[in-house]
């Protein structure tokens, strides 16, 4: 896998920005930022669009993740502090979902863990933590990050139990991923540092995908999806600025179907206009 990546296809700009993409069996889930019909179904072999959905009541959004096991998909929402839930079929409105309940607690990114019982992490970064839940809600538990991640905007849970996160934002003097122990008191490797364009170096990370062997790192700002090794040493640039149209803002790797959806969000005058999904086989 990785050996040769190339492109399988393209969900085409609607005209609003992709903040979140993720599947499940035929779907291709693709969330878009504006106030109806937020979350549109495609068909993952056609790349046709099959239906839109409406997410009621909400107000921003920052991410979306799915679950195979329990067949339902995850909104964050950082405006309510909100994460939306969309369960049963996944044809119908079928939205519940929970606050975060923390006063710093602005989700951004969020992902769901591979082992039972499939909790959800939602990485605060005014917060420093990472917050898991059960898939009803409940909190299992606050895991509070070294003081030296800062502006963690998504995290993973490795079968370890360890999570990688990316870390940095704009104006932070470190900008990279860590491996960070299952407690959230250490950190294990990291890779990144001084922001920069060298390949050791992020501008702005900001988004995960994860297999059982190697790291996939969105790096905003190089314009460029890195491959890391599981102890995070560099392999190589698996999807560069050239394959592009905007910057890759959100990931998701179907590793059973070997396929890697990159959300490509261009930008007018420093401001994102519109948005797609790049698809490549992996």
């Amino acid at each position: 896998m990785y050996a040769a990546v190339r492109q399988a296809g393209r969900i085409e700009s609607e005209g609003e920005l992709v903040v979140g993409v993720t599947s499940i069996d035929d779907m291709v889930f693709v969330l878009r930022f504006k106030e109806r019909d937020q979350l549109e179904v495609y068909d993952a072999v056609t790349f046709r669009l099959q239906r839109r959905l409406t997410v009621p009541d909400a107000r921003g959004f920052t991410d979306m993740a799915s679950c195979e096991h329990n067949r339902c998909v995850y909104i964050a929402d950082h405006v309510d502090k909100y994460i939306h839930k969309l369960a049963g079929h996944l044809h119908k409105d079928n939205f519940t979902g929970w606050p975060i309940d923390d006063e710093r607690g602005e989700p951004r990114g969020l992902s769901v863990n591979t082992a039972e019982p499939h909790n959800v992490l939602v990485a605060c970064p005014s917060a420093g933590k990472i917050k898991e839940f059960s898939t009803y809600g409940n909190i299992v538990r606050d895991i509070v990050l070294p003081r030296d991640v800062v502006n963690a905007c998504h995290a993973r849970e490795l079968p370890s139990g360890q999570l990688i996160v990316c870390h940095g934002d704009i104006n932070d003097p470190v900008h990279g991923v860590s491996m960070i122990s299952a407690d959230g008191h250490e950190t294990v490797h990291s890779h990144g540092g001084q922001p920069g364009s060298d390949t050791d170096q992020y501008n702005v990370p900001r988004h995960l995908a994860a297999d059982n062997k190697f790291v996939l790192v969105a790096d905003i700002n190089n314009r460029r999806v890195t491959l890391l090794s599981p102890t995070l040493d560099y392999i190589r640039d698996i999807v560069t600025a050239e394959q592009l149209k905007g910057d890759p803002m959100r990931l998701h790797l179907d590793a059973p179907r070997r396929r890697l959806y990159v959300a490509d969000n261009e930008t007018r005058d420093g401001e994102y206009t519109t948005g797609s999904v790049v698809v490549f086989s992996v």
